[in-house]
């Protein structure tokens, strides 16, 4: 008879392998996978997971359709294609590793990427999705800063998607409208995030993830998606808390389906083709070249029932707990003299009192207005977005953070130019800076440690605050408090406050 020694033993080695076990196959929608596992062996990773079938081929332009099965185990160990893109060129502020890898990149794209630490499937862990930003053109969840390890070890399920983009992600025609059976076209790249949001809604708890405990995340294009997300009907019930770095759509006018579907018709005639069927023939990479052009949301009637910003002024928004934010420096413009500067202010802003422009945007010599000319480019494309998001949604009564990224990016050579750019937060939020060449400081792996712990403590609660790190205050209509994260972390009133609200058209 064994002993009681012996039969803890031979329990700790079945039970316990059996636990390993678990994790070499999972099954999900389609059939089972494997991944590969640290070597300490507490983090268990699947990449490559496709949520959807391969949008090619007839499928071209289709909202996305359940994944195709596979018979045995499907081994999950390397990300999926980029979407269909030109190849990834450092260029601006951008060095690679903020670029999506070289290769694969192909129309056949619709892969998403699970990292998680749980032990098992019943620990019901807090979720964060990730979503990837390029200006709805370019980008892909296979880009090293957005390695979910780091966030994963700090007891979140991480999971980053892909989605169409560019002309096969948000081209509309009539014929597709027609076709489509809402009567809409052209927000395929949405659609896929919300498959994908829907995949974890079916799927998560097999790795050990809370499917009622989601968080939608994003970055510049990914935030303006996180944003159309809250306003899409479609997405309702799918999260309960979203994190928006630098973007959302609350000013400027997104195309209308006529608008888009008339563009979508005026290509269809300048590649001599007579239908969407022919359309849908040409190769990827033709029609990669000659769709060239913005493509991004419109407001579909289906997708987007209306202007984003006119439905969460009516409230018609998926309620969501919010952390948002914009860097300090983000673009660098090309910079003119004051002289210039002015000329433009007067065309572009002539409906604006110009006294009051120039005090919150002063170019009275050249050097000024360089300074002015940067804060204005900030404050325009993604400084009044954020901040009318975070207006809106305390006023509607739900729990607000806002931060503002102050830390100038280490660097050399070219890039030393640069200041706290656009997406240079990205990697101190998520914790990889080991992913990025770049001579960091004490201060970097210090912030990036923080902003790591804020970023947890929001997915898991909806607060970003806990014992040891400095305290933020939740953001609100009179205090209007914002989070410093730079070289200090402090909350403090938000200091530029007055001249964004006279660009939304207040006082």
């Amino acid at each position: 008879m064994l002993s009681e020694t012996k039969l803890i033993v031979v329990f700790l080695l079945v039970f316990g392998l059996r636990g390993m076990a678990q994790w070499d196959r999972v099954r999900v929608d389609g059939g089972v996978i494997s991944g590969t596992t640290e070597t300490a062996g507490d983090l268990h990773i699947f990449k490559g997971i496709p949520f959807a079938a391969p949008p090619v081929g007839d499928l071209r332009w289709k909202a996305p359709q359940p994944v195709l099965p596979w018979q045995g185990v499907r081994a999950c160990t390397s990300f999926g294609p980029s979407p269909m893109q030109e190849k990834p060129v450092p260029f601006s502020m951008w060095s690679q590793e903020f670029l999506i890898p070289a290769s694969p990149i192909s129309e056949d794209c619709l892969y998403l990427n699970v990292w998680t630490a749980a032990r098992t499937p019943g620990e019901h862990r807090p979720v964060i999705v990730w979503i990837y930003g390029g200006g709805f053109g370019s980008g892909g969840s296979g880009v090293p800063i957005y390695d979910g390890a780091a966030t994963a070890e700090k007891g979140v399920i991480f999971v980053s998607i892909n989605y169409r983009v560019g002309i096969f992600g948000f081209f509309a025609h009539p014929d597709l409208s027609l076709e489509s059976g809402h009567h809409a076209s052209g927000n395929y790249g949405l659609m896929d995030q919300i498959a994908a949001l829907k995949w974890v809604q079916r799927n998560i708890a097999a790795f050990g993830g809370d499917p009622a405990n989601v968080t939608v995340a994003g970055q510049s294009a990914g935030s303006m998606s996180v944003n159309c997300l809250m306003a899409s009907p479609l997405a309702k019930g799918l999260f309960n808390k979203v994190i928006g770095e630098s973007g959302a759509i609350f000013t400027g006018e997104s195309a209308s389906l006529l608008t888009a579907e008339n563009a979508g018709r005026n290509l269809t005639n300048k590649l001599n083709v007579a239908s969407v069927t022919a359309l849908r023939k040409l190769p990827a990479a033709e029609l990669l070249q000659k769709g060239q052009g913005f493509w991004g949301p419109i407001i579909d009637g289906y997708v987007l029932p209306d202007a984003v910003a006119t439905i969460f002024r009516n409230h018609k928004e998926n309620p969501a707990g919010l952390l948002t934010g914009w860097t300090k420096d983000e673009i660098a413009p090309q910079v003119r003299s004051a002289v210039d500067f002015q000329k433009e202010i007067a065309v572009r802003y002539k409906n604006f009192d110009s006294a009051t422009f120039a005090h919150y945007y002063p170019a009275e010599t050249d050097s000024e207005a360089a300074v002015s000319e940067r804060r204005l480019a900030r404050d325009t494309m993604f400084g009044v977005q954020n901040f009318a998001w975070a207006n809106i949604e305390s006023a509607r009564g739900a729990r607000v953070y806002v931060y503002r990224f102050t830390r100038k990016v280490p660097a050399t050579g070219e890039y030393t130019k640069y200041g706290a750019f656009h997406t240079g937060e990205v990697p101190y939020a998520y914790d990889n800076l080991r992913f990025v060449n770049r001579p960091w400081e004490p201060v970097d792996n210090h912030l990036a440690e923080v902003m790591s712990d804020y970023w947890v403590n929001f997915v898991k609660t909806g607060n970003p605050n806990a014992d040891g790190l400095p305290k933020w205050e939740a953001y609100d209509l009179q205090k209007k408090m914002i989070m410093i994260l730079g070289d200090r972390q402090v909350s403090e009133p938000m200091p530029d406050a007055r001249a964004l609200e006279f660009l939304l058209g207040g006082r």
